[in-house]
């Protein structure tokens, strides 16, 4: 196998998730599903669960250094770089759903829901060992 492709079975979780998000982006405002009093925390929550686990599919990614307890900072400072970039990438896509539109407060939930994800996966690695 190429050496390029060698990588790619690591890659294929954070592809999963990087195109639900995308497709959940992609719904048009007007076929969103509401959940009336729910509604917002059931959506800021669904952002959050999804960018951690980006971020924890994206660490995949560096599956050898998962091995480090705990992964160093530099690689959880990457994922959550790179999970915070493909939010701020799909709140520009949402730009041009109808009845949607880029949300700032929404970059701000992503990312933290990327960090959570590492945090956890951090505090959980250290009990572990």
């Amino acid at each position: 196998m190429p050496k390029r492709l060698h990588n790619l079975p690591r890659w294929l979780p954070a592809l999963i998730v990087m195109a639900a998000i995308f497709g959940f982006s992609s719904i048009p405002s007007s076929e969103m599903p509401r959940f009336g009093a729910l509604d917002l925390a059931l959506k800021k929550g669904g952002h959050m669960l999804g960018y951690a686990l980006l971020a924890l599919s994206l660490l995949h990614w560096r599956r050898s250094l998962l091995e480090l307890n705990p992964p160093p900072f530099k690689i959880l400072f990457l994922v959550w770089a790179l999970a915070s970039l493909y939010s701020l990438s799909d709140e520009f896509h949402q730009s041009f759903v109808p009845g949607r539109s880029a949300n700032p407060f929404d970059l701000l939930i992503d990312a933290t829901g990327a960090f959570l994800g590492l945090w956890l996966y951090s505090v959980w690695r250290r009990r572990k060992n």
